[in-house]
């Protein structure tokens, strides 16, 4: 489909069953729902492999959070943050989120990124984060190396 058609479909809010977008991308095979209008005018659920602007979109996404990763091993790796910080930011969360997780204050789990602080941890509070990043605990120090690319399929 042409972009002025869909720009016109865009001015309109409908999009019909025809003109649903397969473009192939980051789900891999895998449809999606997306809503369009029927030959009768009714909204109906219409299977879609993707749309290349959204995929476009996820893919710059993707890489951002790629290369945040990759800062934050550099940072673990040089001493400057523990790996608290990096399977915080593997698995995409915040500090208020592991926060809660964990059930500890916000400062605490920020303080516990320090390096210096997270080799002091007692083994209960390391068992909290590694139930919370699925390791065992005896993984929860493990960190990778910073110039092994990070592939999405790697990524929660």
């Amino acid at each position: 489909m042409d972009f002025i058609r869909m720009a016109v479909l865009a001015g309109t809010g409908e999009m019909f069953i025809r003109d649903v977008p397969q473009d192939d991308g980051m789900n891999r095979g895998m449809s999606e729902i997306t809503y369009a209008v029927d030959e009768n005018g009714r909204y109906t659920g219409v299977r879609s492999l993707g749309w290349e602007p959204k995929n476009i979109a996820n893919a710059q996404a993707w890489e951002n959070i790629t290369d945040d990763l990759m800062d934050v091993i550099r940072l673990v790796r040089a001493g400057k943050r523990s790996p608290i910080a990096y399977h915080m930011a593997r698995h995409l969360m915040t500090v208020g989120l592991l926060a809660s997780y964990v059930r500890l204050p916000g400062w605490r789990v920020k303080r516990h990124m320090k390096p210096s602080v997270f080799s002091r941890l007692k083994p209960e509070i390391l068992q909290r984060y590694a139930d919370i990043f699925c390791l065992p605990l005896e993984r929860i120090r493990d960190v990778p190396e910073a110039d092994i690319p990070v592939r999405e399929g790697n990524l929660p």
